[in-house]
């Protein structure tokens, strides 16, 4: 695999910023502590399906507080539906207590802070500071992943070398909303079995050798 040229890269971009100006996560949320929650909850699960489960859970919990006085065993019964609930209704309710007890109920805007909450790790910490705190950072999910080795825009053996990659590769003025833009792409058009080559806007800047073309 060859790697996108510092052009390719630059027009990469260009096209994915002139159709969609001002990406989004498709995480619903209300404030930075119930995006926090529906981070954590999004792993190993679907956007739909965390999005399904905290429709209601956010409007009878939206604060640590609330959270906590919910209980584990209530949280557990409004998140069933997303795969590991046991496990993060339990890191839930511990982040929320930590956030109440050294935080002030409050979500830091800090990598290191984030990173000691129960049940987050480095890429949720990192979604959290972007999305929230408008930090250039680059949380690389499996859409990252293989869209960054796949396009030979930032190849790297594992997602740290793949981040690391990438926030040298991308131009600084696109550093902002990159990491939704490559999700969605992902997501959407450079897919994991059926890439949809034929009408993906930067098809002819990727050095995909399986790639469809006209």
């Amino acid at each position: 695999m060859t790697r996108m040229t510092k052009d390719e890269i630059e027009e990469f971009f260009r096209r994915l910023s002139a159709a969609n100006p001002s990406p989004r996560t498709e995480l619903a949320y209300t404030n930075v502590y119930t995006l926090l929650v529906a981070v954590v909850m999004s792993a190993q699960a679907t956007d739909v399906s965390v999005n399904k489960a905290t429709a209601e859970l956010f409007k009878v919990a939206d604060t640590p507080a609330k959270m906590v006085a919910l209980g584990e065993g209530a949280l557990m019964g409004q998140i069933r539906t997303i795969g590991l609930f046991r496990n993060k209704a339990k890191n839930v309710i511990a982040l929320s207590k930590k956030l109440i007890i050294e935080h002030d109920g409050q979500v830091p805007a800090n990598r290191t802070a984030l990173e000691a909450l129960p049940g987050v790790g480095r890429k949720t910490a990192n979604v959290v500071l972007n999305t929230a705190f408008g930090e250039p950072t680059m949380a690389v999910d499996t859409h990252i992943f293989r869209l960054s080795n796949r396009t030979g825009l930032a190849p790297g053996k594992d997602v740290r070398k793949v981040e690391d990659a990438l926030l040298k590769r991308v131009p600084e003025h696109y550093l902002r909303h990159a990491h939704h833009w490559l999700i969605l792409h992902g997501r959407y058009v450079c897919k994991a079995r059926n890439p949809d080559c034929m009408s993906c806007a930067v098809e002819d800047v990727c050095h995909y050798k399986g790639r469809a073309t006209a």
